[in-house]
Formats: C-alpha cells, sequence, structure tokens
C-alpha cells in the first residue's frame, strides 16, 4: 500500500493533514452522509440534510405500508383479535422507544453501550421511531451534530493547550547554577 493510499481523506477526497493547509491537531468525527462537511456547512450541507430528511420520510412511510400488508395477512389469517392488538401495540412500543433512544443518540454518547447493544432487536422492530427521529433531526442539523461539535471544540481546546505548554525546545534551557 502507497503512501497516498494510507493518508486519511477528507469528506471531498482531498487528503487531510499537511496536504490540506493544517498542521495536525485533532480531526472532526465524519458523521454518516456528511463527512467532515457539518464542521463548515460546506459541500451542498443543507442540500444533504434536506434530502435525507425527506428519504428518511418516505422511507417511514414507505415501512408503514410494509406493515399495513403483514397487518392484512393477519386478519386473512384469520388470528383473532388479541393477536391483532399486541402486534399493534407491539410495534407501537418498540417505535416510541426506538424513536425516543435513537434522538438521545444523537443528543449524548450512552452511558452503557452493553445496554444500548441489548436494544438492537427493540430498535429493530421500532425501525420506524429510528427513522422518523432521523428525519426530524435532519430538519434542524446533521444527527449528532452538535455532540460531534461539542466533542471536537473540546479537543481543539485541549490540543491549543498541550501544544502552548510546549514552546521552545527543553533541552535547550539553561539550568540554574548552584548556589545562585
Amino acid at each position: 500500500m502507497s503512501d497516498d493510499e494510507q493518508t486519511p481523506r477528507t469528506a471531498d477526497g482531498a487528503a487531510a493533514g499537511k496536504a490540506d493547509g493544517t498542521t495536525g491537531g485533532p480531526r472532526p468525527e465524519e458523521i454518516r452522509f456528511f463527512g467532515t462537511t457539518w464542521v463548515d456547512h460546506t459541500g451542498h450541507y443543507g442540500l444533504r440534510r434536506a434530502g435525507l430528511a425527506a428519504g428518511a420520510l418516505a422511507a417511514a412511510v414507505a415501512a408503514c405500508f410494509v406493515l399495513r400488508f403483514a397487518f392484512q395477512g393477519l386478519r386473512i389469517a384469520n388470528t383473532g383479535g388479541l393477536v391483532n392488538g399486541l402486534v399493534i401495540v407491539m410495534f407501537a412500543v418498540c417505535s416510541a422507544i426506538a424513536c425516543r433512544k435513537t434522538w438521545e443518540g444523537f443528543q449524548r454518547r450512552p452511558d452503557d453501550p452493553a445496554r444500548e447493544d441489548s436494544l438492537r432487536s427493540l430498535k429493530t422492530i421500532g425501525f420506524i421511531g429510528s427513522l422518523l427521529a432521523y428525519s426530524a433531526r435532519c430538519l434542524t442539523e446533521a444527527p449528532g451534530e452538535k455532540l460531534h461539535r461539542a466533542e471536537y471544540e473540546a479537543a481543539l481546546v485541549r490540543y491549543e493547550k498541550r501544544r502552548g505548554s510546549r514552546t521552545g525546545n527543553p533541552a535547550a534551557r539553561k539550568k540554574p547554577k548552584r548556589g545562585e
């Protein structure tokens, strides 16, 4: 693998790091579908947000139609009112929980990643809620942008603080003479 293949790339395909004018330091974390354009809102950021909001909403509507056909299949099978009611309640509750957990995931990192992993199947069943949360979040910002921006700015502050405290060559400092 050549050095060019190992060089990290930004969202617009340019090489990250010294090749694009930066001198190092923390790099912003990429957000799915946005790359690093969320930092300075370049690269058709607004259009991308609008398109993803519309796409997630369209996917949620299509998923509702698929669930409607599945529910009609249960009616045709004549499974009974209890089963039909349980299916409706299950999808409603799972969608509500998935929507809330997805929305919370955009605001802060999970305290217990193992617990989030255990909710994965529930969030899969309630995928319509996740799609709706994603669509709603795209109306205001890239999903997770606020969280990523806070982490990135904190990393920049830490980097500048570390960099500022290391001025000069420590080996070239004059050592104080004994007795003075």
